[in-house]
């Protein structure tokens, strides 16, 4: 009986020791300088195959709109940039286990509010309609019997599906596997227009010598933001710090008219 009670307490007292180790690395993590998971290191999360905010460049680089933001971010606090590609259907795990500090890459935070601490937005990503410029194409209204090609499982197809009266009116919509396809069957004059993500389309006009309009018209819109693991509020006011600080100096604006030819940025 005393063999067992000793027993018994010995099993308590390690039991607390694994809680008291477990509680004291999460407390390491959140004590780091600035909230990082990694003293010195800021781990960036992101799906390499978005561009323009995060992708693969020419030179095997990563690189893009949202990296190129996140490098600066990480300068100005004196911490080592680590872009981190990721599994976007991991991205919660791979946040909450750890081995990333944020996810940062055109990250819509409308409908999930309540599953990360956000940062405040920084774009307005609309979806929109693209046609070309000698169109006679100028409202949704001038879409009526036209030809309509989005990316699969895209956000605009996901805005489309919600607009059943509005795409009743398309002659057909068809869906494509990129939007580099989506825009050389647009100039060749295979389909009428694209639905995409306005930052997208920004890109993708800038780098064919406008030869494409965006209809001033919306399909819809979401907020993109950083998203930090829930309750992590010293990694994201260190960050928005800094972003206000680049907003004032001019630098959002400069990296938003390489990417896009225009700031498209909404932090003020």
């Amino acid at each position: 009986m005393k063999k067992k009670s000793i027993a018994m307490i010995m099993t308590v007292i390690m039991s607390l020791g694994v809680l008291t180790g477990c509680g004291n690395k999460e407390m390491q993590k959140q004590e780091t300088k600035y909230g990082t998971n990694t003293e010195g290191k800021f781990v960036v999360g992101f799906d390499q195959e978005f561009p323009p905010m995060g992708f693969v460049g020419e030179d095997g680089e990563f690189t893009g709109f949202d990296l190129e933001l996140a490098k600066e971010v990480a300068t100005r606090l004196n911490l080592e940039f680590v872009p981190n590609p990721i599994s976007w259907d991991a991205k919660d795990l791979e946040l909450s286990s750890g081995t990333i500090d944020c996810i940062w890459n055109g990250f819509t935070m409308t409908g999930r509010e309540e599953d990360y601490t956000f940062s405040k937005p920084y774009l307005n990503n609309r979806q929109v309609f693209v046609v070309k410029k000698d169109s006679n194409i100028q409202t949704l209204g001038d879409l009526q019997g036209k030809i309509i090609e989005v990316q699969t499982d895209s956000s605009a197809e996901a805005a489309l599906n919600e607009k059943k009266e509005l795409v009743s009116t398309f002659e057909k919509m068809q869906t494509v596997p990129d939007y580099n396809t989506a825009m050389m069957d647009l100039e060749q004059g295979a389909v009428d227009a694209i639905a995409m993500d306005e930052v997208v389309a920004a890109y993708q006009i800038q780098s064919r010598e406008e030869m494409f309009q965006i209809l001033e018209e919306e399909i819809s819109s979401e907020a993109y933001a950083i998203g930090f693991l829930k309750g992590n509020s010293l990694l994201k006011e260190n960050v928005e710090k800094v972003l206000y600080e680049m907003v004032e100096d001019g630098t959002m604006e400069k990296i938003s008219q390489k990417w896009f030819g225009s700031d498209i940025t909404t932090l003020k």
